[in-house]
């Protein structure tokens, strides 16, 4: 299974995951019960680290927050995120060009304040590459990705948030696919959204 494939699975399984549960908790109790859970979508711009491109794209992300463990963990969540670069290809040798990855990690979020939140991130993916290539056998590639991320959230109207992230990837032997390059594919970028915390605790 292509990870672009994977990519559409993993949307449609959030979207039934959330669904449910934006309809359900709308009594006082519902909202005392109600789950830790953010659910986030918005545009993503990086530099792809191929020939020197910089390409846009789409990312989602849910994050579970620990918002009723033990003091010490307040602030520690876990976070799955999609993204797909797959636009604004800047010449013909990149016109087929994409990057896709899925996976998840630790996040840690600042809750100090009350509007605006500062986080970082660390994350591991399957990452997905296709490319231009002369021999038709080898237009694709995965690998196992990290990267580490930065970024603040800020209160717009309620429970609805706008994220500002930064992400730096790791994409490792790179060098297989680029003649005399030693380097690793270290794509980096910026993703603008907002968010839904479905979370009325408290603490988040």
């Amino acid at each position: 299974m292509r990870l672009g494939q994977i990519f559409n699975l993993f949307v449609v399984a959030l979207l039934l995951s959330v669904v449910p549960t934006a309809f359900s908790q709308v009594t006082p109790a519902a909202r005392e019960n109600s789950l830790p859970l953010v659910v986030g979508a918005g545009a993503s711009s990086y530099n792809v680290d191929w020939n020197h491109s910089r390409m846009e794209g789409g990312t989602l992300w849910v994050d579970w927050n620990f918002s009723r463990a033990p003091s010490f963990l307040h602030g520690i969540g876990i976070e799955a995120e999609a993204r797909d670069i797959s636009l604004g290809s800047s010449s013909s040798r990149e016109k087929n060009f994409r990057l896709d990855t899925v996976g998840g990690g630790v996040i840690y979020t600042w809750h100090h304040f009350r509007n605006f939140r500062p986080y970082g991130k660390f994350l591991m993916s399957l990452g997905g590459i296709d490319w231009n290539n002369p021999n038709p056998k080898f237009k694709h590639e995965t690998r196992t990705v990290t990267a580490p991320g930065l970024g603040l959230e800020f209160r717009a109207f309620r429970n609805v948030w706008v994220r500002a992230d930064y992400e730096y990837q790791f994409w490792p032997d790179i060098a297989q696919w680029m003649p005399n390059s030693t380097h690793v594919l270290d794509p980096q970028g910026f993703t603008v959204g907002a968010m839904y915390n479905f979370s009325h605790h408290r603490h988040y």
